[in-house]
């Protein structure tokens, strides 16, 4: 399995993150979801990539995806949890000709990684609520549903977690 390369994007990688999302968003439409079918938010992806929250994942020196990972969850989704216990995953988007390849799985792996270098001991997502296929995805990597968040003028709202990859020292050993 080849090694993913990731690193935080840069300003002048904005359009290659957006172009990221537009495919995937074409590709959710052609399977008949209604998930992501508006303008991409532009705005939002720019403030990711300059906070050095969007990350993109290199595949043998060829762009593979991005993960933008932050310390802020969207407060209409996570109010009732703990909003420093975790590192959020926003709009993880693989490459189509890529599927198959675990990029995805190793992507949320390293997420979880940095979490709990950060020592945040969740990493949380939140999903399209009628996205079943991504629900039982997350579920296959080791995500679980907490609960689906239902408010009128938001689609998303499937709120999942699972524990980061917290590094425990044993009691007496130096930083």
């Amino acid at each position: 399995m080849s090694a993913l390369r990731i690193r935080p994007a840069r300003p002048e990688e904005l359009e290659r993150v957006v172009e990221l999302w537009l495919e995937a968003s074409r590709w959710l439409a052609s399977r008949g979801s209604e998930q992501w079918q508006y303008p991409p938010r532009r705005g939002r992806m720019a403030e990711a990539v300059r906070n050095g929250e969007c990350h993109l994942a290199f595949l043998d020196g060829h762009l593979a995806a991005t993960v933008p990972l932050q310390e802020k969850g969207d407060p209409e989704w996570w109010a009732d949890d703990d909003p420093t216990a975790a590192l959020y995953v926003h709009d993880l988007t693989v490459r189509r000709p890529l599927a198959g390849q675990r990029i995805g799985a190793r992507l949320l792996d390293w997420a979880g990684a940095e979490a709990g270098g950060r020592g945040k001991p969740w990493l949380r997502l939140e999903a399209w609520k009628t996205n079943r296929s991504l629900h039982r995805y997350y579920l296959g990597q080791g995500f679980e549903l907490l609960r689906i968040v239902d408010l009128p003028h938001r689609n998303s709202g499937a709120l999942f977690q699972r524990r980061s990859a917290m590094r425990t020292r044993p009691a007496g050993t130096p930083e």
